[in-house]
């Protein structure tokens, strides 16, 4: 069964969502907006109780309360830095991720005395502007005297005392305290409930009433902090906002990539079913907008349909020239075989030898076809030089050297010392193809030059002969395997084809150059670095 997969326009959207989580998911790490309200709450609850504190203690004094002259200092009391006594600075700390939730406040117990005359009168002062205040506050706020009996409240608990609740205790020593505490009636229910940690806690401030750095009272203030559903509810417009550009980039970026990617895909697509369904010229290269590597995968598609076109077109025509230079000795083969079955008996000695001769000579002919076809499909599959580099100027002096004990002319003197980046086996494969081209191409007693110099990067190596040279009819096919005028002379036509593909597989090219007298051929090859 075919098994289904994903277009790159689906992934692109999934993609694209996948990023929009990320933003999203940085719902769940609210903790840290929830600390943010938490401690914009307490630093409220601190500069409220910092003025009820003020204001208790100018109504202590007013009632006539005194500190306990005998009384030493206490030393855990707050004491500000350096020198200067006039500033007791402090900030809001609360934090959800690093603190505890204490669970709900003991309830009030009562109390084992009254409050002192003084404490009860500033309490009394302070009430009605107690609960006056906390009509816009929201706070609960509850004063307590020296001993931690509530002498002042905007609820319920007065002449109670609150020394079972640890902040009490502590603010009774002298140390400012904020905590934070469950709720003690569970929140309203909310969509956001999950993660608003904030709507079932609620923040509580004690605050000592310092006389001389002696505490004379404490102030208690709680407040439940700015709930995470309130906040956003109060950001909802422009959350939306955000959601709709967000949603939007995901569309626009999801139709960018379609239209730049996968439209320009499934183009190169349809054109590589054609290919391979036999039609001809059917990868063009991508018009219109799209993204580099699309355009460079159609012209690379292109090049490779275009490479292979041009490879079935040379195998179809060199396996009809394969054939047609095959058929001729092989025609000739069975001709005189028939001839000899059919009338060797009364052939003289003379015809017998004749046709016997015929049989060698083709069949010596096909032999030096299967050798050249053999030479040629090695240098069409040959992979470059490699590391393999060969000093040219001792091949080519051996090489002069092997013609010329066979009664050819050959002059290497103008040879310059020079190493190429080629394989001995492949110059010399190059070198003997051009030397046996001329000389089945000139007189007997021709000339043939071979020289080698530096030009650039590369090396010329130039073969010329003082023969006949080439016409200008057959200058443009001397190139294609099996053209050859030199047929008589046991040329086979593939001569120069394969000192094409050796020189063309290492980098360098051949070419016929214009000559007045005789052929001169050019080959270009790297030199070694």
């Amino acid at each position: 069964m075919k098994r289904r997969r994903l277009s790159i326009g689906t992934a692109l959207v999934l993609m694209n969502l996948a990023v929009l989580i990320v933003p999203l998911s940085g719902i769940w790490f609210l903790r840290l907006y929830q600390s943010a309200l938490i401690r914009q709450t307490e630093s409220e609850l601190i500069a409220q109780a910092a003025i009820i504190a003020a204001v208790y203690r100018a109504a202590w004094h007013a009632a006539g309360g005194q500190s306990p002259a005998q009384a030493p200092p206490d030393p855990t009391s707050p004491r500000p830095a350096g020198n200067d006594d006039r500033w007791l600075p402090r900030s809001a700390n609360l934090d959800l991720t690093v603190d505890a939730v204490l669970p709900p406040p003991p309830d009030p117990v009562p109390a084992s005395g009254s409050a002192d005359t003084a404490a009860r009168q500033a309490g009394d002062a302070l009430d009605a502007t107690l609960r006056d205040a906390q009509r816009t506050t929201l706070a609960a706020i509850r004063v307590l005297d020296r001993d931690g009996v509530v002498v002042a409240s905007t609820g319920e608990a007065l002449g109670q005392s609150l020394t079972g609740q640890d902040e009490v205790q502590r603010a009774l020593r002298g140390k400012p305290v904020s905590v934070l505490r469950e709720r003690g009636t569970p929140a309203p229910s909310s969509p956001l409930a999950a993660i608003d940690e904030g709507s079932n806690l609620r923040v509580f401030t004690a605050l000592p009433v310092l006389d001389q750095h002696r505490v004379i009272g404490v102030v208690l203030l709680s407040r439940t902090p700015r709930t995470l559903a309130n906040a956003l509810y109060g950001k909802r417009w422009h959350l939306a906002a955000l959601a709709v550009l967000l949603l939007g980039s995901i569309g626009g970026l999801s139709a960018l990539g379609t239209f730049a990617i996968s439209r320009p895909l499934r183009a190169v697509t349809d054109q590589a079913k054609r290919t391979a369904e036999g039609e001809r010229d059917a990868i063009s290269s991508v018009t219109g907008p799209t993204v580099r590597e699309v355009t460079e995968l159609s012209e690379a598609l292109r090049r490779m349909a275009q490479t292979l076109e041009d490879r079935a077109d040379y195998i179809r025509s060199f396996a009809a020239h394969v054939s047609h230079e095959f058929k001729t000795p092989l025609t000739t083969i069975r001709g005189s075989v028939e001839l000899l079955q059919e009338h060797f008996d009364s052939m003289s000695q003379h015809e017998r030898k004749r046709f016997l001769h015929n049989l060698e000579a083709e069949a010596e002919r096909l032999a030096r076809l299967v050798t050249r076809l053999l030479d040629l499909a090695r240098a069409d599959v040959t992979h470059g030089a490699g590391h393999a580099t060969t000093p040219a100027s001792a091949l080519i002096t051996c090489i002069a050297e092997r013609y010329r004990k066979n009664g050819l002319a050959v002059d290497a003197s103008a040879t310059e010392v020079l190493t190429l980046a080629i394989a001995e086996e492949a110059l010399e494969m190059i070198l003997v193809n051009l030397v046996e081209n001329a000389s089945q191409h000139a007189d007997p007693q021709a000339h043939v030059i071979v020289s080698l110099r530096k030009q650039g990067d590369q090396a010329v190596l130039t073969v010329s002969d003082d023969g006949p040279g080439i016409s200008s009819a057959n200058a443009a096919h001397i190139f294609i395997p099996f053209f050859t005028t030199a047929r008589k002379h046991g040329g086979t036509g593939l001569g120069l084809s394969i000192v094409q593909a050796l020189a063309r597989v290492h980098g360098g090219s051949v070419a016929l150059l214009p000559s007045g007298n005789g052929a001169t051929f050019e080959v270009r090859l790297p030199l070694a670095a």
